[in-house]
């Protein structure tokens, strides 16, 4: 493709009038949505429409207004429903990733007999080892032997007959990504929950890389519980309260953790010391939900609703596709090596590049006017985002990656990550 083909594209992308919804940096190229997705006009309105509640009602807020704050939660979580295939009654936005991932192990890991292990994989985000290491010495239980991870042959990608081959006898609880945080690998899914449920195990997944870029089907395929951020794809900014999804089947069960927002909301103010919890996702709510960590998400999904999941979805494989070949024609000779599984059904909404000089090429990039995300121990992620990264921006993007490496420019830098990478 060439920057005449990749104007072509622009001009028929069904998408294209979403940018305009973003604030983009005047000669930056962002490809950093997978990390932090950018604000959009509609959320800063959103945001600023909370604060207004406030200033006008007061404590009056939490049941007043345009989004009355007692039900928000509940009222984003059935919003947020369409984009991973559940109903409305088993999401709720609240908490933090990490957070959730707390309190739905606690609810959904029960060591009997034999079965006492967690399964994981050895490529997961740190923050869920670390939860679930947490989780398995509250049971007393050693992390060392009670943790079983699922090996990589190559480092970068699982692949799923081997962690099913790990789904033994002892195994209670799974947990997965639905895409791997470095490679961009998508998981599949409904293949790991059906083997899962053949041999009496609990599964549950970490959708952070995929919600907002995939879509899922998590009810009917019978996923039992998984969580998410919202500040990556889906634009609710820094710290935007996560996603939370229980299956029905396990609704009006007692969560592990029990908090005051995760009461019936008739008898929530009843002050009564017996907890009474919601039939729905939001009995697995702790605390007093973060009213301005959401308000933002409420526009973003009004976005994501008229652009179509499923448009959205088409448009990020055929720009990382077209991001791909790119490299393949003009990086060639530059000691680059692809790493994120080339085939659609197996790959989520990043390009992950294997190069020994990742960190300092970054740093090149980033001086350059190109945002791109850096990985331990060598890995560049691009993340173009179908709702406001353009055909010609991945062009020129491929074209300032191959400048520096001609010219050598990031030999100026260290080759080493900055605090955040």
């Amino acid at each position: 493709m060439d920057l005449k083909k990749a104007a072509a594209l622009d001009e028929k992308d069904e998408l294209a009038a979403f940018r305009s919804e973003f604030y983009l940096k005047k000669d930056t190229i962002y490809l950093d949505g997978n990390s932090l997705g950018l604000l959009s006009k509609r959320a800063e309105a959103a945001l600023l429409t909370i604060l207004d509640a406030w200033k006008e009602f007061g404590i009056d807020g939490w049941t007043q207004g345009e989004n009355p704050w007692y039900y928000l939660s509940e009222t984003l979580g059935a919003q947020s429903a369409f984009l991973i295939g559940a109903k409305p009654e088993e999401v709720v936005v609240t908490g933090s990733t990490t957070v959730n991932l707390h309190q739905l192990v606690s609810s959904f890991f029960h060591p009997k007999k034999n079965r006492t292990k967690i399964l994981a994989d050895e490529l997961n985000f740190p923050s869920d080892i670390y939860a679930l290491q947490s989780q398995l010495s509250l049971k007393g239980l050693d992390p060392d032997v009670h943790l079983v991870k699922a090996k990589s042959t190559n480092g970068h990608t699982l692949e799923e007959d081997e962690i099913i081959g790990c789904m033994t006898e002892e195994i209670a609880l799974v947990v997965l990504p639905t895409v791997l945080y470095r490679s961009g690998q998508l998981l599949d899914i409904e293949k790991l929950t059906k083997a899962a449920h053949e041999r009496g195990i609990l599964i549950g997944f970490d959708g952070c890389h995929s919600v907002g870029a995939v879509p899922h089907e998590f009810h009917s395929w019978g996923v039992d519980f998984a969580y998410w951020c919202n500040y990556k794809y889906l634009n609710g900014g820094p710290g935007a309260s996560a996603g939370l999804f229980v299956h029905e089947k396990h609704l009006g069960k007692l969560p592990g953790l029990s908090g005051w927002f995760g009461s019936n909301k008739e008898s929530q103010f009843d002050m009564q010391h017996v907890f009474t919890p919601a039939d729905s996702a939001g009995a697995y709510q702790i605390g007093t939900p973060h009213i301005f960590s959401s308000a933002p998400l409420a526009a973003s999904l009004q976005i994501f609703k008229e652009a179509s999941l499923l448009s959205i979805r088409k448009k990020s494989l055929n720009m990382t596709r077209i991001m791909m070949d790119l490299i393949d024609s003009e990086l060639s000779g530059f000691a680059f090596s692809i790493v994120n599984p080339p085939e659609d059904n197996r790959r989520g909404g990043h390009v992950a590049l294997l190069h020994p000089e990742a960190a300092r090429i970054c740093k090149a990039l980033k001086q350059a006017g190109v945002v791109p995300d850096y990985r331990l121990p060598n890995i560049i992620r691009l993340a173009p985002v179908a709702l406001y990264t353009s055909y010609e921006e991945i062009w020129r993007t491929i074209q300032i990656l191959k400048d520096i490496m001609r010219e050598k420019r990031y030999e100026q830098y260290d080759n080493k990550r900055e605090v955040i990478a």
